[in-house]
């Protein structure tokens, strides 16, 4: 709701000098709260927001036995879809209608600002730039303090302690390996499904160490994923093992020079 401004009983200009006039009483309807002059009332109303143009009646409609809402399209610079919402009232017994609210609010097809998302949702893979920082969330479920999480025999220093405060989770690692297995290098990818070669028969695949995973490696093919982790059921037109092309013919003899001088 982009504004929601209250106007109570007969503090209000037009209510109080329409409400007279409802007194006297209404030809087209016994009920003040949707009657063409309780129209009126609440287009006077929206218009004394002096906000933009108010439209046509789009309908009204009773909350209950005292109060209704009035609905008017709305010509708002940048609000485009929206409609003033007037709430109008008659207390009971009485034929003297009072605007109690005036709003501007979203129609069905109504230009609306995205859905707020907190930040630490809104980062997505991509976004970090040189320089940028980008610190783990608190309680980051795919880390733990070192010493407490997996352990690889393979990257410990080879003297003294590790100098990592922190140590990746079990579900870090197979959440790492999900992405991995689904992305663009997994075995389901499509220069998967076209290759007739696999990373695992390439020389270009250098595996992975084993307590990381057994299917996956490093891709060091420079015309290939290059530098990517990828799948061992991944494959390529650039496998190491891939035959020359056909050539579309092939020489049979030495050409001959038939207008070279013969010497008899």
């Amino acid at each position: 709701m982009r504004r929601a401004t209250t106007r109570g009983g007969n503090s209000v200009r037009n209510a109080r000098r329409a409400g007279d006039t409802v007194a006297r009483g209404n030809t087209q309807t016994d009920n003040p709260l949707v009657s063409s002059i309780a129209e009126s009332i609440a287009r006077h109303a929206a218009e004394d927001m002096n906000e933009g143009h108010v439209g046509i009646h789009i309908g009204a409609e009773c909350l209950d036995e005292e109060t209704a809402i009035h609905r008017f399209a709305a010509d708002v610079p940048g609000y485009r879809g929206w409609e003033w919402n007037v709430v109008i009232a008659v207390a009971h017994g009485s034929r003297y209608v009072t605007v109690n609210e005036v709003s501007l609010m979203p129609g069905r097809d109504a230009l609306r600002a995205p859905r707020w998302v907190p930040y630490a949702e809104r980062v997505q893979p991509g976004d970090l730039t040189p320089g940028g920082q980008l610190p783990p969330e608190e309680n980051d479920p795919r880390l733990t303090d070192a010493g407490k999480g997996l352990h690889f025999t393979a990257v410990q220093p080879r003297r003294g302690k590790s100098t990592k405060s922190k140590d990746i989770t079990r579900r870090g690692l197979d959440e790492s390996l999900s992405r991995w297995r689904g992305g663009a290098y997994g075995p389901t990818s499509e220069f998967a499904e076209k290759a007739a070669l696999t990373c695992t028969t390439c020389a270009f695949y250098l595996p992975l160490d084993p307590e990381v995973s057994a299917n996956f490696g490093v891709c060091a093919n420079e015309y290939s994923a290059d530098g990517h982790v990828v799948h061992s059921a991944f494959g390529c037109g650039a496998h190491s093992d891939t035959p020359p092309k056909e050539t579309l013919g092939q020489r049979l003899a030495s050409p001959y020079d038939d207008e070279k001088e013969i010497r008899l």
